[in-house]
Formats: structure tokens, sequence, C-alpha cells
């Protein structure tokens, strides 16, 4: 989520993960969010995206402005998952940066808040090159789509990944259920675009069923893949 907020205004060399081996089919994008076991029917965990994004629909954290309202919002979608997966690069963004303010409490409440959440929640980072991870972070080096099958099919609840590199290949490969855009009141006229490069077979189709105005004018959009 070190695109979640601006509060982050330093850049860490390197790209966002690691280079995981091509497309694989659209079919197992859209396999069926149900599975079968010995007692029946359960349901597949969600994977959730989450990120802050201008009106003209950049996507660089250094562009965004993290208040109150919109940690306290992060706050709360953080709250509803067990799982937190990046890439390296944003990965390196929001540690060892949120676990010290978990520890310190050194920020505002609603940074201090956001801190403890986010250290409280075990990560995944996919990376071919990092060497170590903090605390309950576990370094993924395999394939990102079997990966994410896997734990899309273990018992818990929600996945909630963030950055940019890792969520494109996600949202290719059709395992993104559920986006959380903050759409910020600025124009910023540069930088990377959300969803620049995704190459899709067919048309994502989403429905909105949520949608919150914050006192900034960011405007909070959940929507759900049909």
């Amino acid at each position: 989520m070190g695109k979640f907020v601006g509060k982050i205004l330093r850049e860490v060399p390197g790209n966002d993960g690691c280079p995981l081996t091509g497309a694989a089919t659209f079919s197992a994008a859209y396999s069926a969010n149900r599975l079968s076991d010995a007692r029946g029917e359960k349901e597949m965990r969600n994977v959730i995206y989450a990120i802050n994004i201008t009106l003209d629909g950049c996507c660089d954290h250094t562009k965004m402005i993290g208040d109150e309202e919109t940690h306290e919002y992060f706050t709360h979608v953080m709250r509803d998952v067990d799982l937190l997966v990046f890439g390296r690069k944003t990965y390196q963004l929001m540690v060892p940066y949120w676990p010290d303010i978990a520890k310190n409490q050194s920020e505002t409440r609603a940074e201090n808040e956001f801190a403890r959440t986010f250290d409280s929640i075990n990560k995944i980072v996919f990376s071919q090159s990092l060497d170590s991870a903090e605390g309950n972070t576990r370094i993924v080096r395999t394939k990102l789509q079997d990966e994410i099958l896997k734990l899309k099919q273990e018992q818990g609840s929600n996945i909630l990944v963030g950055g940019v590199n890792i969520p494109s290949q996600l949202i290719e490969l059709g395992l993104v259920d559920e986006y959380r855009f903050v759409v910020q009141p600025i124009v910023v006229g540069e930088g990377r675009r959300l969803f620049e490069g995704v190459s899709l077979r067919d048309r994502l189709q989403l429905k909105l069923v949520e949608s919150k105005i914050f006192k900034s004018g960011c405007v909070a959009l959940r929507y759900l893949k049909q």
C-alpha cells in the first residue's frame, strides 16, 4: 500500500516485483469463486485491490495527499483482510516506515492507527532479489498466478494487494475480485497512469456497490468484478 497514502515521499530503486513469467491463460483468471470439499462447498477468499489515484488517473504516490480521512478509510479496508500482498518496491516503501510508526506512535492519531493495523497483518512479498523481510512477512519466489490461486483457496479472510505492478499482473489474470479507488481532487498532468500497460483479452466489467465523499473532496469508490 505504498500507493495508498501520500505521506511517504521517498523513492526506493528497482521495480515493483520479480519478473514473473508470462501471462497465463485467461481461463484460469475467471475460474469459479467456489470450490468443493468433503463437507460441500466453501467460498474462496477475495482479492481486493486498493489505491489512491488522481482525477487524471495518476497513481504516483508522491502526488497524493494523505490526510486523516484517507488514512482512516484504508485502515478500515485493512481490518477486513488478514493478508497483504506486495511486490518488492511497494514493500520497501511500507516497511520499515509503518512498523516504526506503529512502535513509536509518532504521527497523527489516524496515521498511528493505520500503522498499528498494517503492522499486525501477515504479508507476502513477491521478489527474486529480496534477501530478507521483517516480522510477519514471507518472501515468495514462485509463479504469481499459482501462489495467489493457492492462497484464495486457503482458510482465512480476504487478501489485499497494493502497489501497481503486481496488481496489474493479477488484473490481467482475472484474479482481482474487488477494487477500492480513492479518487483525489487533483490533476497532475504527469506520472504513471493506473492500468497503463495492462492487457485484457476482454473488457473488464465492474459494478459500483459503494461510494463515499470525503470532506477533502476525495471520493472512495468500491467496485466488484461482474
